[in-house]
């Protein structure tokens, strides 16, 4: 049992790992687009370069995970992870960082869903499992808490280069104890990979979120916005022609097609378009607008990712075990809207710390309970060797709903040559998107607090992992 706390408390150090470099990145955006050339629209790519190389192989990378083993692919993906983030810290130019970013990306795309399968198997569907996703939550929320401090202290004392140092050793002590206390895969499934669709959804993806990441900054009516958008979307349709008709689909379509995965992938994908666009719109009132230091700012975020951090460890669990899913995901995705709201009446001329802490509180509690809340949705109900490519789905539209928020909170925000009311304009957007996308979740069918199931104790140990 021992062994087994120790294995849930590795798989949420790579999350936490994740979660620190997507916060720590935003902090030091100011300073990363000043010293490498970055434009104020092209910026962005810092963080969209990693939503590409993620979004494009999540689909890949979960189809990996079920045919070639979690632990194989767990720490492959650290491996790729910590190799991208050294070529980070030490890039010269703009494209060189870029490159890295999206490296990063490829190797969370892997790491990812093996992480998440790791969980979805080795937990019962359950309280066991709530409290497995609440503990992971937990970790992400812990990596956003711990970024935006260690952001702005490493950008502040060191230089932006050390907000991607740091990832190094944290992937190389993963690497070093995943043989150890994950448990070793069985042989390689035999059945065939689908290369095709394997091949499709990569590129289209890619260019999916290429294209939405690239119509602020080169325009939607040029080739690298409008056209990859589109050729990315025409992949996509292409991709589903072709798994109806493949034996070994990468992505089975009656997955897909499920009422429960296809609604937890819409809200999955509001709620990340929002997160990624409201931490847009925060940095970019707290730095340009009230002329925060790095440090400062990310002080300034400590509230409303501590928040986070409490609900998803202490709240959800128990919520989920008193509510069920579909009730816990709506009240949790309309509260994170509210939060929002509030946050954004906040963001005053003279405003600061004081004036953002009712809207951080209450967008952190709600967040993090509605972020552990969607992923125990996407598992649910879902046999061991399709845990991967779930994961690999909702992981995907997580993805690529980012892109899309960041892409339109982007243009809103910079739309205005009065910088306070377009940031305002973008914040009241997410809230209502937010709220609505709490609304969809009720198509979502209603159950009960889920019981607790037994799960055969050689998976507890790993011999089947």
């Amino acid at each position: 049992m021992e062994k087994h706390r120790l294995r849930l408390g590795l798989l949420a150090l790579t999350q936490l790992i994740v979660a620190l470099d997507y916060n720590i990145v935003y902090v030091a955006l100011p300073d990363i687009g000043r010293k490498l050339g970055f434009s104020p629209s092209s910026v962005q790519w810092v963080v969209s370069a990693y939503a590409v190389g993620l979004g494009g192989l999540l689909l890949f990378g979960g189809r990996a995970v079920d045919r070639l083993g979690a632990r194989r692919m767990f720490m492959a993906g650290l491996a790729i992870y910590g190799v991208a983030s050294l070529a980070g810290g030490l890039a010269t130019g703009s494209d060189l960082l870029v490159a890295a970013r999206a490296g990063q990306g490829a190797g969370g795309a892997l790491l990812t869903p093996a992480t998440l399968t790791l969980i979805y198997r080795g937990f019962a569907e359950g309280p066991e499992r709530n409290r497995a996703l609440g503990v992971w939550g937990m970790a992400g929320s812990a990596g956003l808490a711990a970024g935006s401090l260690l952001g702005g202290v490493l950008t502040n004392y060191l230089g932006w280069e050390w907000v991607f140092f740091v990832n190094v050793p944290l992937a190389l002590g993963c690497v070093i104890a995943a043989p150890i206390l994950l448990p070793a895969d069985p042989a390689p499934n035999s059945g065939g990979f689908d290369v095709p669709g394997a091949l499709l959804a990569t590129a289209g993806s890619a260019l999916l979120v290429f294209g939405l990441a690239s119509g602020t900054d080169a325009g939607w009516g040029t080739l690298r916005g409008g056209g990859a958008l589109t050729a990315g979307v025409v992949l996509l349709v292409t991709l589903l022609v072709v798994e109806a008709r493949t034996r070994e689909p990468l992505i089975p379509l009656r997955l897909a097609r499920s009422r429960g995965l296809a609604t937890t992938m819409i809200v999955i994908a509001i709620f990340q378009g929002t997160l990624g666009g409201g931490y847009y719109i925060l940095t970019s009132y707290l730095q340009p607008v009230l002329g925060y230091s790095s440090l400062k700012a990310g002080l300034t975020f400590l509230p409303l990712t501590t928040a986070c951090m409490i609900a998803a460890l202490k709240l959800t669990p128990a919520l989920l075990g008193r509510w069920g899913i579909r009730t816990t995901l709506v009240v949790s995705t309309i509260g994170t809207g509210v939060g929002i709201a509030v946050l954004v009446a906040g963001t005053t001329p003279t405003g600061g710390f004081w004036t953002l802490l009712p809207g951080s509180i209450v967008w952190g509690v709600f967040g993090g309970i509605a972020f552990v809340t969607l992923f125990a949705s996407a598992g649910s109900g879902l046999a061991p060797h399709e845990q991967g490519v779930a994961s690999g789905l909702a992981s995907s539209t997580k993805e690529i709903g980012g892109a899309l928020g960041l892409a339109l909170f982007v243009a809103i925000a910079t739309g205005s040559s009065d910088r306070l009311a377009a940031l305002h304009a973008a914040g009241w957007t997410a809230a209502v998107i937010t709220v609505v996308g709490g609304l969809i979740a009720l198509a979502l069918k209603p159950s009960r607090p889920a019981a607790q199931q037994s799960v055969d104790p050689e998976i507890l140990e790993g011999a089947n992992l």
